[in-house]
């Protein structure tokens, strides 16, 4: 049975269309939407993969994810640094400046830039964390799907430095 080349051409812009809005539609996600307290703080896998895109990344749901707890409320201004936090790719350190009891500055002393891999994901990933913990003044942010070994590590690093600014 012959279809007429009209039918045809109707048919494939259908699909056409079909495939354009099923493209345009999925909605992809910047965070990984598991809560940070709920993974553990370190891998012990020995597979060699090289860089932190190993994680699989967020279900899509687009919800937001607690990494901790805890707010900055009455932070004594100064300038404190956290713990290094070790990670998979090597150690995260945090350094924040509190002015007025609030977060003013956060600085990324140390972190993972030892291959072009390695410098691409946080180069991305770093100025989101930054303007997470501004935004929030605390170390209840989400985690930069992509970076969760280096979202991890700045987490714990910044709860460190968050501490020492209660003392």
């Amino acid at each position: 049975m012959k279809t007429s080349p009209l039918l045809r051409i109707g048919y494939a812009a259908l699909a056409t269309i079909s495939g354009l809005v099923l493209l345009f539609g999925y909605r992809t996600s910047h965070v990984v939407t598991a809560p940070a307290q709920a993974l553990p703080a370190s891998s012990s896998s020995s597979s060699s993969v090289p860089s932190d895109t190993s994680m699989p990344a967020s279900d899509g749901t687009g919800s937001s994810s607690e990494a901790g707890a805890s707010s900055s409320s009455a932070l004594q201004d100064g300038t404190y640094t956290g713990d290094a936090a070790s990670t998979r790719y090597g150690p995260v350190q945090v350094q924040i400046s509190v002015s007025g009891g609030s977060i003013a500055s956060v600085d990324v002393i140390d972190y993972p830039d030892s291959n072009h891999r390695d410098q691409q994901i946080n180069s991305r990933a770093i100025p989101l964390l930054v303007s997470e913990t501004t935004a929030s003044q605390s170390s209840s942010i989400d985690l930069v799907s992509g970076a969760t070994y280096t979202s991890r590590g700045y987490v714990e690093s910044l709860q460190s430095a968050i501490d020492q600014a209660r003392a």
